[in-house]
C-alpha cells in the first residue's frame, strides 16, 4: 500500500511509521507516501515506499502490526494525509485489504494517526487524512482540501440515490448486496450467523410439515407446537396471558409498538361511545375521567379503508380500530372500549355523493352503525376485537414504527445522506459513522425479502401489497419532527406520568445521556452559531435529508441548521433512531410475537357486526391459516436474533476520535450508559414482565437487525 504521512520534524530525518491491519489479509504489495503541510516545502511529501520487511506476506495477515520506516530528503512539518496502494503481484489475483489504521512517530516524538478502516480492494491510490477532525472551513491545505473534494465525489458515485417506490423515503441504488460498497456490507461472521438463523427456522418447519400447510387451526394448543425449542421467558408469559385486559393494556406501554397510545381529552366524533356504555353501573363519567386524566386512545387510522391481500386464496381482513383505555384505581390500564372507525370511508362515500352528512353530529351517527365492544360483552365477542386489534398493532408496528420511523429513516439520516456529503475528516463523520454499521444491507434485504413482491410480509400479512403501500405513504405524511424526539413526543401525547411505563422511563434517560455526549462533541467543535451555518457540508446533509427522506414535504423536521444547539438535537434525535429507538421496536418482536393469537399478522374473517354470536370456532376460523403462522414466527425469530458481532451503544471499536477532549466525552458517555444499564437490570428484579429493550448492554449502536 502507498500512504503518505505528515511528520513535525525540524530537519531532514527519518521516521517510523506504524500500520496497524486487521480483519483480512493481503498478498498483493503495498506502498505508502506521507504528504504534510511543512512550511516553504512545496511539495511536502515523503519518497514512495513500498512496504517489504523481512516477514514478508505475514506483516499484512488479519491482525498484524507492522512496522516500517519511510525516510524524507527534507523536513515534512506537521502531516496532513497519507496515500495508500497496493499492486497485485504476477500471477496473483487483486485481493481486498482492510486497513484499520496507519500511524505515524516521529524523531520527534509526535505521532500522527490517520484512521482507515476500509477495505482497499483496487489498485487506486487512497488518500486517508490525519485523525484530528476538521469542520470545511478548517481545512486550508490545499492538499486537504483537495482530498475532501475527491472522497466526497467517489463518495456520491458510491452512494446514489434510488426511488424504491413513490411516497417513500428513498434509498440507496444497489443492484444486490454484494454490489454495495465493501465497508457497509456484512462481516462474515454477520452473514454467516444471519443466514444460519434463517434457514434453520425454516428447516424446522419443514421437518415438521408445518410451512406448506394451508389449513386453519382447529386447536389453539396446537399453535405452541411451531416453534417449541425457540421459547423465551417473556413468550412463554405471553402464552399464559395473552387474554388478559391488564396484559392487553400493559402492551402499549412496554409491548414492540409503545409510541401509540396517548391521552385522551375529547372522544373522536367517529367513537360515539356513551357513560353507559363503559360504565354500565353508572359509578363514573367519561368527561369527569378524562378530566382527570384516565383516559388514553389508540388510533389506527392508517389502516383504514387499505386494500387488504388474499392469501391461500382467501380474502384477509384489518380492521382500523378506536381503542379507549381506562387508567384504574391499581394503577393498571384497562381497555374499556374497541370500535372499527370509518373515517376514511365515511369521507369516500360522502366524495361520491352515496351519502351527505350535513354536520359533525351526522357523520358521528353513520358510526354508530359499526358496534362498540366492551370487556362485559360475550367472552369471545371481547376476545375477537382484542385480536383485530392486536392483528392492527402488528401492522401498524411493523409499517410504521418499526420500518418507516427506524430503519429507513435510518438509512437517510445516518447512511446514505452522511456518506455523500460529509468526508471522514468532519467530526460530524467521526460521531455518527459507528451507528451506520450494516444499515444499508440490512435494509437492501428488507427490501427484497420483506416488502418485495415476491417478500414474505408482502404475501402473508393481510396488509401486505398494494395496502403496504398506503400505509406507509400515510404514516411518512403524518410524520413530525416532535414525534422523532422522544422528550417532545411523550409530552405531546401527555403521558408523563402515566405508571409503569418503562419505554418512557429508560428512553428518557437514555435519550438525556445521548444528548448530553452529543452536546459536548458538538460545542467543542462549533463555538457559535454562525460557525454551524457557514458549514456547507453538514447544511448540504440536512438538506439531502429533507427532500430524500421527507420529500420536501411540509414538516417541522429542519431545513437547515441555523443553530449549535438545532444541531445538537438534530444529531440526539439521529443517534436515538438508529440504536436505542429501533432496538425498542424490534427486539421484543418475537417475545411478544411469538405466541400468535397474541399478535396475528392477519385474519380470516372480517370483524364481527353482531354480539353473541362468537365463540372458540369462529376464533379459529378467524386465526390465520398454518403456513402464515409459521411464515411470521420465523421472520420474527430471525429480527430478533442477535447477532454474535453485536455492538453495544456507546462501545467504538474502530476509533475515529483522537483529541483528548472528544475522547473524555466518550469515556463519560461509556460510563452513564453503564450506570444505566445497572439501574435497568436492578428494577427489572422487581417486575413480573421484565422491559430489557432499552438496557444499553441490549441497544445496538446501528439498525443492523
Amino acid at each position: 500500500m502507498r500512504p503518505k504521512a505528515m511528520v513535525k520534524q525540524g530537519t531532514s530525518e527519518c521516521f517510523t511509521g506504524t500500520i496497524c491491519i486487521s480483519a483480512a489479509s493481503t498478498l498483493n504489495n503495498s506502498s505508502i507516501t506521507e504528504i504534510s503541510s511543512a512550511p516553504g516545502n512545496k511539495d511536502g511529501e515523503s519518497e514512495r515506499k513500498w512496504l517489504v520487511g523481512f516477514r514478508g506476506a505475514s506483516a499484512f495477515i488479519t491482525g498484524a502490526v507492522s512496522c516500517f520506516t519511510v525516510c524524507s530528503p527534507t523536513s515534512l512539518g506537521e502531516l496532513v494525509l497519507v496515500e495508500v496502494d497496493k499492486k497485485a503481484l504476477p500471477l496473483f489475483p487483486e485481493d481486498s485489504w482492510f486497513l484499520t489504521k496507519v500511524e505515524v512517530n516521529s524523531p520527534d516524538g509526535d505521532t500522527f494517526t490517520f484512521p482507515v478502516h476500509r477495505w482497499i480492494s483496487d489498485s487506486s491510490v487512497h488518500r486517508f487524512r490525519e485523525a484530528r477532525a476538521l469542520r470545511i472551513f478548517d481545512d486550508q491545505h490545499y492538499l486537504g482540501k483537495y482530498s475532501r473534494e475527491q472522497e466526497l465525489k467517489e463518495r456520491e458515485k458510491d452512494y446514489g440515490w434510488h426511488v424504491y417506490a413513490e411516497g417513500l423515503p428513498h434509498c440507496i441504488k444497489a443492484d444486490g448486496p454484494t454490489s454495495l460498497p465493501c465497508e457497509v456490507q456484512f462481516s462474515f461472521t454477520k452473514t454467516t450467523e444471519f443466514v444460519y438463523t434463517a434457514s434453520s427456522g425454516l428447516s424446522e418447519l419443514k421437518l415438521k410439515g408445518l410451512d406448506g400447510c394451508k389449513k386453519g387451526w382447529t386447536n389453539i394448543d396446537d399453535i405452541d407446537r411451531v416453534f417449541c425449542c425457540k421459547q423465551t421467558d417473556i413468550a412463554d408469559y405471553v402464552q399464559e396471558h395473552w387474554k388478559e385486559d391488564s396484559f392487553f393494556g400493559m402492551q402499549f406501554l412496554n409491548g414492540v409498538n409503545p409510541i401509540l397510545i396517548r391521552r385522551c381529552t375529547e372522544l373522536p366524533r367517529n367513537f360515539p361511545v356513551t357513560d353507559c356504555m363503559v360504565f354500565p353501573c353508572g359509578q363514573m363519567s367519561l368527561a369527569e375521567e378524562m378530566k382527570k386524566g384516565n383516559i388514553f386512545l389508540c388510533d389506527y387510522k392508517h389502516l383504514d379503508g387499505v386494500k387488504t391481500n388474499t392469501i391461500n386464496g382467501k380474502k384477509q381482513y384489518l380492521m382500523a380500530p378506536l381503542v379507549l383505555i381506562q387508567k384504574t384505581a391499581d394503577e393498571k390500564l384497562m381497555p374499556i372500549a374497541i370500535q372499527k372507525q370509518t373515517h376514511y370511508n365515511v369521507r369516500k362515500a360522502m366524495m361520491s355523493n352515496k351519502m351527505f352528512f350535513s354536520s359533525p353530529a351526522a357523520e358521528a351517527g353513520a358510526c354508530r352503525g359499526q358496534p362498540s365492544f366492551q370487556p362485559t360483552d360475550p367472552e369471545y365477542d371481547w376476545l375477537l376485537a382484542k385480536i383485530f386489534v392486536r392483528s392492527a398493532d402488528f401492522s401498524e408496528h411493523q409499517l410504521n414504527a418499526h420500518l418507516l420511523r427506524t430503519h429507513l429513516l435510518a438509512e437517510v439520516f445516518c447512511c446514505v445522506s452522511v456518506l455523500r456529503n460529509v468526508p471522514m475528516v468532519h467530526p460530524l463523520y467521526k460521531l455518527l459513522i459507528p451507528h451506520t454499521r450494516y444499515t444499508l444491507q440490512i435494509n437492501f434485504l428488507a427490501r427484497n425479502l420483506l416488502i418485495s413482491e415476491n417478500g414474505s410480509f408482502t404475501q402473508f400479512a393481510a396488509s401486505g401489497g398494494e395496502g403496504m403501500m398506503t400505509i406507509l405513504g400515510r404514516s411518512l405524511s403524518a410524520v413530525t419532527y416532535t414525534s422523532l424526539c422522544i422528550p417532545d413526543d411523550i409530552t405531546e401525547r401527555g403521558v408523563q406520568d402515566v405508571p409503569n411505563y418503562f419505554y418512557r422511563d429508560d428512553g428518557l434517560r437514555l435519550w438525556e445521556i445521548i444528548y448530553r455526549f452529543v452536546k459536548g462533541v458538538i460545542e467543542y467543535y462549533y463555538k457559535n452559531d454562525k460557525e454551524v451555518q457557514q458549514d456547507t457540508e453538514i447544511q448540504k446533509w440536512i438538506s439531502d435529508i429533507f427532500e430524500h427522506g421527507f420529500l420536501s414535504q411540509a414538516c417541522t423536521v429542519p431545513q437547515s441548521f441555523t443553530s449549535v444547539a438545532q444541531l445538537v438535537k438534530f444529531v440526539t434525535m439521529v443517534i436515538f433512531t438508529g440504536s436505542a429507538q429501533h432496538a425498542a421496536v424490534n427486539s421484543g418482536q418475537y417475545d411478544y410475537g411469538g405466541w400468535m393469537p397474541n399478535t396475528p399478522l392477519s385474519l380470516k374473517r372480517p370483524p364481527p357486526t353482531k354480539k353473541g354470536e362468537a365463540s372458540e370456532d369462529t376464533l379459529l376460523e378467524t386465526l390465520p391459516d398454518v403456513n402464515v403462522t409459521v411464515q411470521g414466527m420465523a421472520t420474527l425469530w430471525l429480527l430478533s436474533k442477535q447477532s454474535s458481532d453485536f455492538v453495544p451503544l456507546g462501545k467504538y471499536p474502530e476509533q475515529h476520535f483522537t483529541e483528548e477532549t472528544p475522547c473524555e466525552f466518550i469515556k463519560n458517555f461509556q460510563a452513564e450508559l453503564e450506570d444505566l444499564s445497572r439501574r435497568i437490570k436492578a428494577r427489572n428484579t422487581n417486575l413480573e414482565v421484565p422491559y430489557k429493550y432499552l438496557d444499553p448492554e441490549e441497544v445496538e449502536n446501528s439498525v443492523a437487525i
